[in-house]
């Protein structure tokens, strides 16, 4: 969405301020969890995308293309089998050349994040997949992907972006978490956000297990977009 100046602001909105000002606020969470050298190295953009924290019910929705996908056998009935969780792993190859959507919607229950992303596919409907990142943990952020499955998650940074590394796998059954052995991981996840210039990230996914290797690279280029939803209320 293009803001135009020379519109008078919405009523509900204070003079000079955007529907967009009014929907985030600044977000430390990510940077206090690199530390101020290591969030440093990042770029600029990348900076700004990790240090808004929406309000309300706005949400952020970045728009792209997957642009390649690859997968071993022992990856694709992995993530056939997980579909049954509620499909947390891209399955289609098909996907490849089509539209995608990534959302981000604050979790006030929990403080964290949820994200949905959603992939074209050749026929039928596209692939959801949910997570929620919440601020917890021996490392500081976990992911859930559903059914009491959460990952511990490690961030690390570069000059040119930014990768989530998994940790550990865990289950939460209650007030209970259980470590799960890792025999029965399905191996290192590393999701990676790449700075590309002119507004343009690169999102990439790589799954591999140290017996079967390469299970999963996912790779789509996003661009940047405005805060969409209503305001607090």
């Amino acid at each position: 969405m293009i803001e135009n100046n020379a519109n008078p602001a919405p009523p509900d909105l204070k003079p000079g301020h955007t529907k967009t000002d009014s929907a985030s606020c600044r977000d430390d969470r990510f940077k206090t969890l690199l530390g101020a050298t290591a969030w440093a190295r990042l770029p600029k953009a990348i900076q700004r995308r990790f240090s808004k924290r929406l309000l309300g019910d706005a949400s952020l929705a970045y728009q792209g293309r997957v642009t390649q996908m690859r997968m071993n056998p022992v990856g694709r009935a992995l993530a056939f089998a997980l579909r049954a969780l509620g499909a947390p792993l891209p399955f289609d190859r098909t996907s490849v050349g089509r539209s995608a959507v990534v959302t981000v919607t604050e979790d006030a229950a929990t403080g964290g994040q949820y994200w949905i992303r959603q992939y074209g596919r050749a026929a039928g409907f596209p692939q959801m997949v949910g997570s929620s990142k919440r601020f917890a943990g021996p490392t500081g952020l976990e992911e859930y992907i559903g059914f009491g499955i959460g990952i511990s998650l490690r961030l690390k940074s570069t000059s040119t972006g930014l990768y989530f590394i998994s940790d550990r796998y865990f289950m939460k059954l209650g007030q209970r978490r259980i470590s799960l052995p890792r025999w029965v991981c399905p191996g290192g996840l590393v999701a990676g956000h790449e700075e590309l210039g002119g507004g343009q990230f690169r999102f990439t996914l790589e799954l591999a297990h140290p017996l079967f290797g390469e299970l999963i690279w996912q790779d789509a280029v996003f661009h940047d977009a405005e805060i969409v939803g209503g305001l607090p209320s």
